[in-house]
């Protein structure tokens, strides 16, 4: 199926934000300051508050919505089809998903393949609940941000006082230190800089794939989000953030195999071959009986 120029303005507007996102995240990660009450400089790691700082973002999107709904109400838009009634705490799950997921994304690497789970039962929910009740998309990120935002700001609150040994990244070892975070920003203001492009980029990234969900389907939603798992690896290599390992190219050369796969790309060639070998004998036989029952009734005689 060829898409049309909105889809692809959409996948490409996922592939540019989406990375955006994961690279300013990575930039904050990346910052040395000191912490409060004179605590020496150490590394920018607060996985909590910067999922807290994502879901904010994805809270504009409600915001957006309802402006756009009170324009449209003066100047009828059609892209603001009607939709059907729905209760609000049915993007309840998938919220609670997307803070579960992100949160576990930031702390380490062994708890990605969990995260990952859990993010495809949040792509799921997403696609269920938007075609049911054309729920328009910047709708469904904010709702899912409003619910996000609420609840991982209450939970800051026991994360700083709960202890978390060798999977704290902050000087106090406990799973969250909010003050501590501020303390840095207020030291190091460039971290601040990178907030803002996690903040800000998340909103369009999210924006743009419930759009490729409702448009497209979830699946193509995850696999386009892979894709920009190979520019955030060129980009974070060419800035010295990470460390070339061979591996990693076969890796991306599954990857980008299964990638081509879904989308069809492997029809034309397969389709080509076929047409390039000599017929088989069963093939040819079944040429020469068709070719038997064309033959006009004249020229039996």
């Amino acid at each position: 199926m060829a898409w049309t120029k909105y889809q692809l303005f959409l996948a490409g507007l996922m592939l540019v934000t989406g990375s955006i996102n994961t690279l300013s995240a990575k930039w904050a990660d990346n910052f040395v300051a000191p912490g409060c009450g004179g605590i020496k400089e150490h590394s920018f790691q607060h996985p909590f508050l910067q999922a807290v700082g994502m879901f904010l973002g994805e809270l504009s999107c409600l915001a957006a919505f309802f402006l756009l709904r009170c324009r449209a109400a003066r100047h009828p838009d059609a892209s603001m089809d009607p939709q059907q009634p729905f209760n609000p705490l049915l993007f309840l799950p998938p919220a609670l998903c997307d803070m579960t997921g992100t949160s576990i994304m930031y702390v380490g690497d062994l708890l990605i393949i969990m995260a990952q789970i859990i993010v495809s039962i949040q792509m799921v929910l997403e696609e269920k609940f938007v075609y049911r009740h054309n729920v328009h998309p910047l709708r469904a990120v904010g709702t899912e941000g409003l619910f996000g935002f609420v609840i991982l700001s209450l939970l800051l609150v026991p994360m700083y006082y709960i202890p978390a040994g060798s999977f704290s990244g902050n000087p106090r070892g406990t799973l969250e230190d909010t003050l501590d975070a501020f303390c840095q920003v207020g030291r190091q203001p460039l971290i601040a800089l990178a907030l803002l492009g996690n903040i800000s980029s998340i909103a369009f990234f999210n924006f743009a794939g419930i759009s490729v969900t409702k448009e497209l389907s979830a699946t193509t939603r995850m696999v386009l989000d892979s894709l920009r798992t190979i520019v955030i690896w060129a980009l974070s290599l060419a800035l010295g953030w990470e460390a070339f390992h061979p591996l990693q190219i076969l890796g991306f050369f599954i990857l980008l195999m299964g990638t081509a796969l879904y989308n069809g790309l492997h029809r034309p060639l397969l389709t080509r071959l076929a047409r390039g070998r000599p017929p088989s004998a069963e093939e040819g036989e079944h040429e020469r009986l068709l070719a038997g029952a064309r033959t006009p009734i004249n020229d039996a005689s």
